[in-house]
């Protein structure tokens, strides 16, 4: 069993899966500080001098703070934007490999290419011929 996980745990798929939790993890955490001490702060001084993240309603006891839900969302869409521009990118990548094997597979064959093709051809219909007599 410890050699099965073994093998599981050292594919390149789970340690390429690791190293890109590890990645995104630290990458959430930048976000969350730009959001928090940079982007909120700019959006508090458009907005009058407030601190978006105190915001709250209240209705007697009952308090919705729904500042930090809003620097959530902010931090949610510059990741999921971010994560859009990745696989994007990622994508041009790819079809330019798909593009020159695609251009690979048409060039026609070359004249000693053809020739050589011929003489197999006619070899191979000689053996047929004469091991059919």
């Amino acid at each position: 069993m410890w050699k099965e996980f073994k093998a599981f745990a050292l594919k390149g798929n789970v340690l390429d899966l690791a190293v890109a939790v590890i990645i995104g993890a630290a990458f959430g955490k930048i976000v969350t500080s730009l959001v928090n001490d940079i982007i909120m702060p700019l959006f508090g001084l458009v907005f009058g001098g407030i601190n978006l993240k105190e915001l709250k309603f209240t209705h007697g006891k009952v308090v919705l703070s729904y500042g930090g839900f809003l620097q959530t969302v902010v931090d949610f869409f510059i990741i999921a934007f971010s994560i859009f521009l990745v696989i994007k990118l990622a994508g041009k990548f790819k079809r330019k490999e798909v593009e020159v094997v695609k251009v690979v597979e048409t060039v026609p064959p070359t004249v000693e290419v053809v020739l050589l093709t011929e003489i197999r051809d006619l070899l191979h219909a000689n053996q047929t011929s004469s091991s059919n007599n």
